[in-house]
């Protein structure tokens, strides 16, 4: 797969897990966002309703505000 660098505004909580990161860390971040914009691009639905799914289907995976928080907050 080859790859380009963009530069994206995010949450500044969001950066700093990301820069915290390990590089193994950081890859599957990259992959993990690469596959939603994609999905974002390609979808028909609007992007609230994109984000309102993928918040759902991780609400019913388990993920609440609080583990979100500790998993962004796991690197530092």
């Amino acid at each position: 797969m080859t790859t380009e660098t963009i530069t994206i505004r995010v949450d500044v909580r969001a950066a700093q897990a990301f820069k915290t990161a390990s590089n193994e860390e950081r890859q599957k971040l990259e992959a993990l966002l690469s596959l939603r914009l994609l999905e974002a691009a390609q979808s028909t639905e609007s992007l609230e309703q994109l984000m309102r799914r993928i918040s759902h289907n991780a609400q019913q995976r388990g993920l609440t505000p609080e583990l979100l928080e500790a998993i962004l907050h796991e690197s530092e």
